[in-house]
């Protein structure tokens, strides 16, 4: 293989691979931010808490990999209801200013509180052993890590769609994004739909960050220094598209991927550039409502 298609292989396995993780913790944002019409900039957070219970989980615990995953999905899911019924529930109908004011002094006070405890180290984790290395695809190997990231965010992938467009559940959540009013008029209770999209976006981001140790490693700044890239793909992606959000990072991540392996010193140059020129021509994003 040459050099030139030895390199846009690299590019579009790691981009996959980037894409898949910024699809898994921005999906669930997407949804929650379409279905509750609620400027969630604590997102991130729950995404932190996710990477640093996987790294408690298997340097104290000692528990497995995809042990610690589950355990990081299903904490933090059951976690963020108290959040959500207690704090966010009361600011539904208050302004967006309030509604960020809120949710980015959470992430600030989450970022405090990690730091205390976990110290603004930051906390690296080794992949297990079947996890590490390559694979012989014939024609070239393949980091296993970022196969195996690629196939998580694609079985994830086929889970989502099923959930959403092939259950009661999913209908119902389809309805209340379309229009709340109706859904409620209809005998939907919105409120319990709104505390178990919370609660699955939440365990999503925590599954997303849990993934992010070995690729990034975690430190309590995770909350916030990645929130940017989360809420561009949910701008280009379109507000409650599972599809939209899918593309969007899959374009941006593969973008931004190589743009950085094309000019090392371009930093986010490209996937801002891309956002911006994408908004151009479709403001509501790929998938979005005008």
């Amino acid at each position: 293989m040459s050099s030139s298609l030895t390199a846009a292989f690299s590019i579009l396995i790691d981009g996959l691979a980037y894409a898949m993780l910024l699809f898994i913790i921005s999906v669930g944002l997407s949804i929650t931010m379409g279905l509750m019409g609620f400027v969630n900039l604590a997102h991130g957070a729950f995404a932190m808490a996710g990477g640093y219970l996987v790294v408690t989980a298997m340097q104290t615990w000692r528990l497995p990999f995809p042990l610690a995953l589950l355990i990081a999905f299903v904490g933090v899911a059951v976690a963020s209801i108290p959040f959500e019924r207690l704090l966010y529930a009361r600011f539904y109908r208050a302004t967006e200013l309030d509604q960020v004011l809120l949710t980015i002094g959470l992430a600030f006070m989450a970022v405090a509180a990690y730091s205390y405890f976990y110290s603004p180290v930051p906390q690296l984790l080794r992949v297990p052993d079947y996890l590490a290395g390559q694979i012989d695809i014939g024609f070239r190997s393949v980091p296993t890590y970022r196969a195996f990231m690629i196939a998580v965010g694609l079985v994830l992938t086929a889970l989502l769609w099923w959930g959403f467009e092939r259950t009661s559940v999913g209908a119902q959540i389809r309805a209340a994004v379309d229009n709340r009013r109706m859904a409620e008029s209809v005998g939907i209770n919105v409120d319990r739909l709104f505390t178990l999209t919370f609660a699955l976006g939440s365990g999503l981001a925590a599954l997303g960050g849990g993934l992010a140790v070995p690729f990034f490693g975690i430190t309590p700044s995770f909350a916030t220094i990645y929130l940017i890239f989360f809420l561009i793909v949910v701008a280009v992606g379109g507000l409650g598209s599972l599809k939209g959000t899918l593309l969007a990072a899959v374009v941006l991540g593969v973008i931004d991927t190589g743009g950085k392996y094309v000019f090392a010193g371009g930093g986010g140059f490209f996937i801002y550039a891309a956002t911006v020129l994408i908004l151009l021509f479709r403001p509501a994003g790929f998938y979005g409502r005008e």
